[in-house]
């Protein structure tokens, strides 16, 4: 049993997913080889028990943390502005507004009358077209700057929860 935060736990995975991919590179580049009938083959050092073994220890352990990481997620309230969350609540809301906030960003952008390209070859209708924006644009600019307020209330007390509060891991 190991005590640790989420940012070193994630730091830990980020170790073990890169020792995985140098073990499972080596076993591609070394549990086959090629040699021509005539000559003798150079055959790299390779075993495959080990290399099995070695990945699989290193996929419990990635398989631990992962785990431990979405119980405490699950688990453990955070206080954002005046309301508690959980953490993977907190994570599912920030995706939520993060999406909400690019729609508003385009929309704060358009401009209240724009004329539309027309692209009709062989039309003779030369009669321009204009697109509206259809909200008050001051009522969108309000609820962008709410919304990115709240994300980054949340980011803030996701990083100060991250880096503070410590939780068990069975590795």
């Amino acid at each position: 049993m190991q005590k640790m935060t989420s940012a070193y736990a994630n730091k830990m995975l980020k170790s073990l997913e890169e020792d995985k991919t140098f073990w499972t590179n080596r076993e591609a580049a070394s549990s086959t080889y090629v040699a021509a009938v005539n000559e003798e083959p150079v055959v790299p050092e390779y075993d495959y028990a080990e290399t099995a073994a070695v990945i699989a220890e290193i996929d419990e352990k990635i398989a631990a943390i992962k785990h431990a990481i979405n119980v405490t997620n699950a688990l453990a309230k955070v206080q954002v502005g005046d309301k508690e969350m959980s953490v993977d609540t907190i994570l599912i809301r920030m995706a939520q507004l993060n999406k909400r906030k690019a729609i508003l960003d385009g929309m704060r952008k358009q401009l209240p009358k724009a004329r539309v390209e027309q692209y009709s070859y062989g039309s003779r209708n030369t009669v321009p077209e204009y697109k509206y924006i259809n909200y008050d644009p001051d009522v969108v600019k309000k609820d962008y700057e709410t919304v990115s307020r709240t994300i980054m209330e949340m980011q803030m007390a996701l990083d100060r929860y991250n880096q503070t509060v410590q939780f068990d891991v069975e590795i």
